[in-house]
């Protein structure tokens, strides 16, 4: 039987989806989904204190970065006593989550597992790489065909969110913004999400990591609808840093905030997770451009 410690909250939400979460013997600390990952040991932890705000976070990150030490710890403790057979990371975003470098240190420790643990990097830049790394762990699990049936599912899921998204012929122009101080739009998975969901994407590229973006080119494009979805953050912990934006002078004019169209959604839970519930991602997107 599999032993599975997943380092990145997609990757737990993956092997569930697959129908095996029961061999998940350890988590990260950000893995909250389904509720019952929370009951598992933890493997690793924020190296920067987390409390801050945007500005703060982003200094302290960027930080780390030019030191080239990592934003995460991974516990050698921790895996020795679990002895995983698989390590789900990813290669994706050394900021976002703990990466394969964190992980290869962690194991150059002294850990006695009884067979070196097969590590599993994912690496999803788009919706596309995330079918593929979604086959990537259940070809590592052998179960190489149910990870197929579950692309499958997905695929014909969004897709029916789509049809019935793209039957309104209006395409509000949108701002997606993944870091409020300093500005960052989304990119990745999520201009294609915004397509899909019957919306114009302003800033950001399918497939291109996020980009840094000016209070002025977000004023210049005026957007119809403007989407708040902080990088592992909910709503909550998003509205008391809504001041960076609000306290602008240029804030109350924009056609967005005139209109009430400026919402503010759980990225932590959806759309900073290249998983499966990027569907119910998609869903949200379509209520909030096409509401009823």
């Amino acid at each position: 039987m599999p032993r599975i410690v997943s380092l990145i909250s997609s990757a737990t939400e993956i092997v569930h989806a697959l129908g095996q979460f029961e061999h998940i013997v350890g988590r990260s600390h950000e893995c909250d989904f389904p509720a019952a990952v929370l009951d598992l040991p933890v493997c690793t932890r924020p190296a920067i204190p987390v409390t801050g705000d945007s500005r703060e976070i982003d200094g302290l990150v960027k930080d780390r970065i030019r030191d080239a030490v990592s934003v995460y710890e991974v516990f050698p403790d921790v895996l020795d006593r679990l002895q995983p057979t698989h390590i789900v990371t990813q290669t994706q975003c050394e900021v976002c989550a703990v990466s394969l470098k964190d992980v290869e240190a962690a194991l150059a420790a002294d850990i006695s597992c009884a067979r070196p643990p097969q590590v599993v990097p994912l690496h999803a830049d788009a919706l596309a790489d995330v079918w593929d790394d979604i086959r990537r762990v259940a070809r590592a699990l052998g179960i190489e065909a149910r990870g197929e049936q579950t692309v499958a599912a997905l695929q014909s899921r969004m897709a029916a969110i789509s049809q019935r998204a793209l039957a309104d012929p209006r395409r509000p122009t949108v701002a997606c913004v993944e870091w409020i101080e300093p500005l960052m739009a989304a990119g990745n998975w999520v201009p294609e999400l915004v397509e899909m969901a019957g919306g114009a994407n302003l800033f950001g590229k399918a497939g291109k990591h996020s980009p840094w973006m000016h209070w002025e080119q977000l004023v210049e494009a005026n957007p119809e609808v403007i989407v708040i979805m902080p990088c592992g953050w909910d709503a909550e912990r998003t509205r008391p840093e809504m001041r960076w934006l609000t306290d602008r002078p240029e804030w109350p004019q924009l056609q967005a905030v005139r209109n009430g169209r400026v919402h503010l959604t759980d990225g932590n839970q959806y759309f900073n997770r290249p998983g499966p519930r990027l569907v119910e991602s998609l869903e949200i997107l379509t209520g909030i451009l096409h509401p009823l």
